[in-house]
C-alpha cells in the first residue's frame, strides 16, 4: 500500500491545489455568495463525485483515450462549455429574491449537487490532470496500481471538500450581508453569469 509520508505529502500538494484559483473554486465561491454556504457545500460535494468518475477514468485508462482522441476531447469540452453558457443565462435572468427566500432555496440541494456533478465530469482537462497527477504518487511495487489510484484519487477529494467548506463560509458570510441589498443581488447575479461565461470560453479553447 501508499506509504503515510507519501500520503501527507499528496494531501499537502492537493490542499495547495485546491486553494489555487480554479473554474471550480470561483464556482462555489460565487453560488456560496449568491445562495449561502449549504448551496457551496451542495455543489462541492457534486464536484468531488464527478471526481469520482476521473479518478476511475484514470485507473481504467479511460482518460488516457481522452487524451490520444481529438473528438472525444473536443466534444466533452463543447458540452462542458454549452452547460456553462445555460447557467450563465439563467443567473441573468434570476429574479431578485428576499433574503428568507433565498435561505430556504438554499435548502433544495439536491439541484446544486448535481449541477457539480455535471459540471466536474464534462471538463476533460480534470481527467488529464489526474492523469498527469496520481501516477507521480503511484509505485507499481506497492500493489495494483487501479487501487492506488482509487485511494489517491479519494485523498484528494477529501482535501478539496476541506478547502471549499472554508471557501463556502467565508463567502456566505460576505454574501449574506449583500443579499439583503435588491440591488445588489442583480448585480451579484450578473456576476456569477460573466464568470460562467468567462469559464465557457476559457474551456473552449483549452488545449490538452
Amino acid at each position: 500500500m501508499i506509504p503515510p509520508e507519501t500520503l501527507v505529502m499528496f494531501f499537502t500538494a492537493s490542499l495547495l491545489l485546491a486553494l489555487a484559483p480554479g473554474p471550480d473554486n470561483m464556482f462555489v465561491l460565487t453560488q456560496a455568495a449568491v445562495r449561502g454556504w449549504r448551496a457551496g457545500l451542495a455543489i462541492t460535494l457534486g464536484l468531488c463525485t464527478g471526481l469520482f468518475v476521473h479518478t476511475a477514468a484514470v485507473a481504467f485508462g479511460v482518460a488516457a483515450i481522452i487524451q490520444a482522441s481529438t473528438l472525444a476531447f473536443t466534444g466533452l469540452k463543447l458540452i462542458g462549455a454549452a452547460y456553462l453558457l445555460c447557467l450563465a443565462w439563467q443567473a441573468f435572468r434570476a429574479p431578485v429574491e428576499s433574503l428568507e427566500r433565498t435561505t430556504k432555496s438554499a435548502m433544495v440541494l439536491f439541484p446544486l449537487y448535481r449541477r457539480g456533478i455535471v459540471m466536474n465530469i464534462t471538463n476533460p482537462k480534470v481527467s488529464i490532470f489526474f492523469l498527469a497527477f496520481l501516477p507521480q504518487f503511484a509505485d507499481p511495487s506497492r500493489g495494483p496500481l487501479a487501487i492506488q489510484m482509487v485511494i489517491l484519487g479519494i485523498v484528494f477529494m477529501i482535501a478539496a471538500v476541506l478547502v471549499f467548506t472554508l471557501f463556502s463560509v467565508a463567502s456566505d458570510a460576505i454574501g449574506s450581508r449583500l443579499r439583503s441589498s435588491p440591488s445588489v443581488q442583480i448585480y451579484m447575479n450578473k456576476i456569477a453569469g460573466i464568470i460562467f461565461v468567462g469559464l465557457a470560453v476559457k474551456l473552449v479553447f483549452a488545449k490538452r
